[in-house]
């Protein structure tokens, strides 16, 4: 499971030109789900994705977490973070990506993971397989990239 974190000041998903969900201050995570990723990784990620000290406290020091600043969590699936590059070619191979099926399972599951370690009203996302326009202000800029296989 590789999940990249965007610390924002704001982010949206917008699906066929309507905004679908935004969130204030917080971060955005793109979450890639591979083949024989299981509830252990996804656990390990939100547990991380809350308690990971990203965000400036009164002396500016990465020392906060998204609990402590109240912020939010904008979830996102991306198969594409599962490509494969380093054949000789130049098109990408997806094929360490989890089967839709399985991986919106997954998906789901961590955000219902994110909304019991954190707050249900908190989380927000996108849609799973769905062509989505993301915009966001990266706040820093700090963007984090989490990479957890359990059954390595």
């Amino acid at each position: 499971m590789i999940a990249v974190i965007q610390r924002v000041s704001n982010a949206e998903v917008k699906i066929e030109g309507k905004v679908h969900s935004s969130i204030g201050p917080g971060l955005l995570v793109l979450l890639g789900i591979s083949k024989g990723d299981t509830e252990n990784e996804l656990k390990y990620i939100a547990r991380k994705l809350t308690e990971i000290r990203i965000f400036a406290d009164e002396n500016d020091k990465m020392n906060l977490n998204i609990k402590d600043i109240n912020g939010e969590i904008m979830l996102i699936s991306q198969f594409t973070l599962c490509a494969e590059t380093k054949k000789s070619g130049n098109r990408p191979s997806f094929t360490s990506a989890e089967s839709p099926e399985i991986a919106e399972i997954l998906y789901e599951k961590t955000k219902s993971e994110l909304a019991n370690l954190y707050s249900s009203e908190k989380i927000k996302s996108g849609v799973f397989a769905a062509k989505m326009n993301i915009s966001l202000t990266n706040l820093g800029p700090v963007t984090i990239l989490l990479e957890k296989k359990f059954n390595e």
